[in-house]
């Protein structure tokens, strides 16, 4: 069974959802939206927590997160993203050196298109990933979310 639950930050709202295996969606959304299709509105353990760790995030007390991760995906985007999880708060890489170390060297535009489509917002940190030129480039969210959260980072 599937929740999901909204969550409240300084930040803005977040939609935090999981499927008892793991987190599968954390995403910054608008007060009127609706939740996932075939989920349950409630708060879990599980939601709690990452709703925690999101709180801590912000104040400037988590640089790691520490949460079950179950975001749906091919195997080529779930590659991505753990590689996007070894990327150190604070730091940068680049769409070109993510598709290195996910062994598709020529690949950067498929790590594009794998960051628009990473589910689980600031915990995967797609926002780390800039243009080799390191402009900000690409961010589902909004080019400005990017930027508040590599700001928040000390990465800007």
């Amino acid at each position: 069974m599937m929740h999901a639950y909204y969550h409240d930050t300084t930040f803005g709202r977040f939609l935090i959802a999981e499927n008892g295996s793991g987190i599968v969606e954390i995403d910054l959304v608008s007060t009127d939206h609706e939740s996932p299709d075939g989920c349950k509105v409630s708060e879990t353990p599980l939601i709690r927590e990452a709703a925690k760790q999101l709180d801590d995030y912000f104040v400037g007390t988590r640089k790691v997160f520490d949460l079950p991760l179950d975001p749906a995906g091919t195997n080529f985007q779930k590659k991505v993203w753990q590689e996007l999880c070894r990327i150190p708060y604070g730091e940068t890489r680049s769409y070109k050196q993510i598709a290195e170390a996910a062994g598709c060297p020529k690949g950067f535009r498929a790590v594009g298109m794998a960051n628009n489509r990473n589910p689980i917002m600031i915990v995967v940190p797609c926002h780390r990933v800039i243009g080799s030129n390191g402009s900000l480039v690409g961010y589902a969210g909004g080019l400005w979310i990017k930027e508040k959260l590599l700001k928040h980072e000390g990465a800007l």
